[in-house]
């Protein structure tokens, strides 16, 4: 088989598919999250701690010198993206606890009829055998 076909055989898989349908969506979702959190929370949590934004809190470690720009540790969005994550991961958990709701309320599908054993379609041949014969 050659190396082209195996590739298609595995990307056509529906797994596959499912999988990078599920990676978009995500990247969209959390598009939408982290705008929620960097636009509509972190504001009000900001002016609720005294007006601080937390994207602003840095740490000088060496100060610019001529042409060596200043090295600085950006800690304010380490806190914002630990907030970010936090909201996401609460926004994917309640998606999937609803979803789990939703499919929990469908019925369960009726169970197949279940196949005769051998000894009821041996005695079922046995009895369509002495039918004929007593025609």
């Amino acid at each position: 088989m050659s190396l082209l076909k195996e590739f298609r055989e595995f990307a056509m898989r529906g797994n596959v598919v499912d999988l990078a349908v599920g990676v978009i969506i995500g990247a969209a979702f959390g598009k939408i999250v982290s705008s929620l959190v960097s636009d509509i929370i972190m504001p009000p949590l900001g002016l609720l701690i005294g007006g601080v934004d937390f994207r602003q809190f840095t740490l000088e470690l060496r100060e610019a010198s001529g042409d060596l720009p200043a090295v600085v540790m950006h800690y304010g969005l380490f806190i914002q993206n630990i907030f970010d994550f936090i909201i996401v991961a609460f926004a994917i958990f309640m998606a999937i606890k609803l979803m789990n709701r939703m499919r929990r309320n469908e019925p369960p599908a009726p169970a197949a009829p279940a196949e005769p054993s051998a000894e009821e379609k041996l005695l079922t041949e046995i009895r369509d055998l002495l039918k004929q014969q007593n025609k």
